[in-house]
């Protein structure tokens, strides 16, 4: 699927039948993959990188147009529960166009974003630093999700929200190694000013990318850093909360036998004390319960 998107006004809209800025393509078919690579002169394996969710970043020069791969946050949905994934994207940037694809209909463009420029150059850079952004987004709701389980498993009795932090973990492991290899391009797109002929907004856009995204890398640092210190302290939470509620259990069972031995001592089938003293119901229940108020002054002076 392909859709086409020009600058008014300062932002950018979707248009239909005219010579676009930005061209989209949206896991393109055969047709339109036969487009870009014999049209274009898209490489095959360059196009399929911008496909594959495992590529890494990169810059490549090709003859008519430069190549770009970069790391963006997948749209996370039900299905993924706490796992959060990337996606990879490409950015093709020629004299007069930008030709992006991504393997699934993600928002590329926020409707409250003003362009400064209108050259498929500084649309390549304003989706490097949307995707930033994006990556700022997700981590703030990964730190929401951690504190919410870690309230609940300060009260777990399982490693259900256990293995769920684990799992915001491992997906913090993928959002570092993306972010820092759309670190590398960005870094290498610095490098190459001069030869990509960036104008001075662009070279601004480009140094506010950087920054935005090395703040992203520390800031999804911190967030793993945390959760992998404190995961060994987490666990012994849970364990800490099994033993409690076993203590517990423990000391209810006591209770519950103490009276219990003295109401059996006097139904055995033998001749017992009081079997024919009038009151004998009472005193036996009496002892039972004076047996319990024994038992947790005890624990209480104890301090079980």
């Amino acid at each position: 699927m392909e859709r086409r998107y020009n600058i008014v006004d300062r932002r950018i809209v979707e248009v239909q039948g005219v010579p676009a800025l930005v061209n989209v393509f949206i896991n393109p078919n055969e047709s339109e993959r036969k487009y870009l690579i014999d049209t274009l002169k898209l490489d095959d394996h360059t196009l399929n990188s911008a496909l594959d969710p495992d590529e890494l970043s990169r810059l490549e020069f090709e003859p008519e147009h430069l190549a770009l791969i970069y790391k963006r946050p997948k749209s996370h949905t039900y299905q993924d529960q706490f796992l959060f994934r990337v996606t990879s994207a490409g950015a093709y940037l020629f004299k007069d166009q930008l030709v992006v694809i991504i393997s699934e209909d993600l928002p590329l463009f926020d409707s409250s974003m003003l362009f400064r420029s209108q050259t498929p150059a500084y649309v390549m850079l304003r989706l490097l630093f949307r995707s930033s952004f994006h990556f700022l987004e997700h981590l703030k709701i990964i730190s929401s999700i951690s504190d919410d389980l870690q309230d609940k498993i300060n009260r777990a009795m399982e490693n259900r929200h256990l293995l769920n932090l684990f799992t915001l973990e491992k997906s913090l492991v993928y959002y570092l190694n993306s972010i820092n290899s759309n670190n590398v391009v960005i870094e290498r797109l610095k490098l190459n000013t001069s030869k990509i002929g960036f104008s001075l907004n662009e070279q601004e856009l480009l140094d506010d990318t950087l920054i935005e995204n090395n703040q992203c890398y520390r800031q999804a640092e911190i967030y793993s850093n945390i959760l992998a210190s404190l995961m060994d302290a987490r666990a012994s939470i849970v364990s800490n909360n099994i033993n409690v509620l076993m203590k517990t259990l423990n000391i209810i069972t006591i209770a519950i036998m103490v009276p219990t031995f003295i109401v059996s001592a006097f139904s055995m089938n033998v001749d017992i004390p009081l079997q024919r003293h009038p009151f004998a119901f009472w005193i036996i229940m009496g002892m039972a319960l004076i047996s319990v108020l024994g038992f947790i002054y005890s624990w209480r002076r104890m301090k079980w």
